[in-house]
């Protein structure tokens, strides 16, 4: 899951682009400079909180996410050799070392 801090960079760096793309066609379309910054200002300002809300939202559906087979298990934090081991071999039983061997323990 993204941290709010992560969605909120997100939605920043892809409304600079945004911003650039729109504040050319819109001088292109008025000539106009301070019409130009206006509307691209207002425009990407409502685009950035409705991207953040958006995201937000998103990482609440679990829908289409492929999960890690050891997530809803609570870890401590020094785990054992033994206890590596015995998670190696609970995802071995299971298969998921050959379907996803990107899995680590």
């Amino acid at each position: 899951m993204d941290t709010k801090k992560r969605s909120v960079v997100k939605s920043v760096t892809w409304r600079i682009v945004g911003i650039v793309i729109l504040g050319a066609i819109t001088y292109a379309f008025t000539g106009s400079l301070a019409a130009s910054a206006g509307i691209t200002v207002l425009f990407n300002a409502i685009r950035l909180v409705l991207y953040y809300w958006h995201e937000r939202v998103w990482e609440k559906v679990e829908w289409g996410r492929i999960r890690h087979p050891l997530s809803h298990y609570a870890v401590r934090g020094d785990l054992t050799e033994e206890d590596h081991e015995v998670i190696r071999r609970f995802l071995e039983d299971r298969e998921f070392m050959t379907q996803r061997p990107e899995y680590e323990i």
